[in-house]
């Protein structure tokens, strides 16, 4: 796999608004499933953050699930098996990282699983210190 997609680089392609927006749609226009992954977990945050995003009026779950409908299509989803899932949260563990760095984890663990040579997201900093053995694979769009 070329590249993998964290959740910030979809939200920021498909919110208008968002500063980052043009450089996003950029790489999430060049994607194509035998070339870029993303965790399916990341399905999962597009449609929470979509949908509670503080614009009026609000976006509709019907069309924020076409713009998941639109990642599935795009890019291969990575699913961890139990033992992957699990060894993901003893290391966090381990390592003392606790609350939201635990869904970094796991995508970067989805990410060490497509083989991606490209991470792209918007948190490089939790990226690399979540997974310093990646670091220059992480970067912005």
């Amino acid at each position: 796999m070329k590249v993998f997609l964290d959740t910030s680089v979809m939200i920021a392609a498909f919110w208008g608004d968002h500063r980052d927006h043009d450089a996003s749609l950029r790489v999430f226009a060049e994607t194509n499933r035998k070339t870029a992954a993303c965790g399916i977990h990341s399905l999962a945050e597009v449609y929470a953050t979509m949908t509670a995003l503080p614009v009026r009026p609000l976006l509709a779950p019907e069309q924020v699930l076409l713009l998941v409908q639109q990642i599935v299509e795009r890019l291969t989803t990575v699913v961890l098996d139990e033992a992957e899932y699990l060894e993901t949260l003893s290391e966090v563990a381990e390592r003392g990282f606790s609350s939201g760095q635990v869904y970094d984890a796991l995508l970067l663990a989805c990410a060490r699983k497509s083989r991606a040579e490209t991470i792209y997201t918007w948190d490089l900093k939790h990226f690399r210190q979540i997974a310093p053995d990646l670091a220059e694979h992480i970067r912005t769009p």
